[in-house]
């Protein structure tokens, strides 16, 4: 009796595990997905923008969207169905998170601005050189939570896109037990997205431009109460 190599059985078995992590992907964007437009067809959202007209909505010139992982669902909502280019894990829970975007009117970059970084940096200068505005979790996959790692600065330096700043703030919501205590809305929250205008990183090498996390990562904290004293709502 001949007997199944021992080297063909595992990589038929690793294949089929793969395989039904990917159908369990699918099916759980498609639920999340529903859940979502649900819940987020209730939120009252407006917009302040720290300079007049609308970065986000304008192709004439890409830029680089930062904001939090913790504030992604807020975001990725808000401004669904626009072309953004997010840049996602590959790791974890990323295939379900790609799935969701994607359903969303989002494209996706497989990567990480922590792990793997070269080949990220190089994939969203590429997306930004060819015209796309693409966004980044400056803190994410997996932290620390609002810390500002320098790999969309990087990409700035490198394409000559600005930087803008995104932040979400609900009046109620719900705050998940993970690294990042990501954020849901409640039903009819009232949901505040907070638009910086474009930055510049002031850097004339990469290592220059990694120099500069520090004060993104104040600019990004302070932005509501920046935007809040002097803002233009669209």
């Amino acid at each position: 009796m001949t007997g199944v190599p021992a080297g063909d059985a595992k990589s038929r078995d690793a294949e089929a595990r793969a395989r039904k992590r990917l159908r369990r992907a699918r099916w759980s964007a498609r639920i999340a997905g529903v859940g979502v437009r649900i819940l987020a067809r209730t939120w009252r959202v407006r917009e302040l923008h720290q300079q007049v007209g609308d970065i986000v909505r304008q192709h004439e010139r890409p830029v680089i969207f930062c904001l939090w992982h913790c504030e992604l669902l807020c975001h990725m909502w808000n401004f669904r169905d626009l072309g953004i280019v997010v840049l996602i894990s590959e790791h974890g829970d990323g295939e379900i998170a790609a799935r969701a975007a994607e359903s969303m009117g989002y494209r996706t970059i497989r990567g990480s601005s922590r792990r793997g970084a070269e080949r990220a940096l190089l994939s969203l200068a590429r997306e930004v050189e060819g015209g796309s505005h693409v966004a980044v979790t400056p803190d994410g996959p997996r932290g620390p939570a609002e810390s500002f790692a320098p790999g969309a600065l990087i990409a700035s330096h490198r394409s000559g896109a600005p930087i803008v700043l995104l932040r979400a703030v609900a009046d109620s919501a719900w705050r998940l037990r993970s690294w990042d205590r990501f954020v849901i809305p409640k039903p009819f929250a009232r949901l505040t997205i907070y638009v910086s205008e474009p930055l510049t990183v002031n850097a004339n090498s990469l290592r220059g431009a990694a120099d500069e996390a520090p004060r993104f990562q104040a600019l990004m904290r302070a932005l509501p109460q920046a935007i809040d004293g002097g803002s233009c709502e669209r």
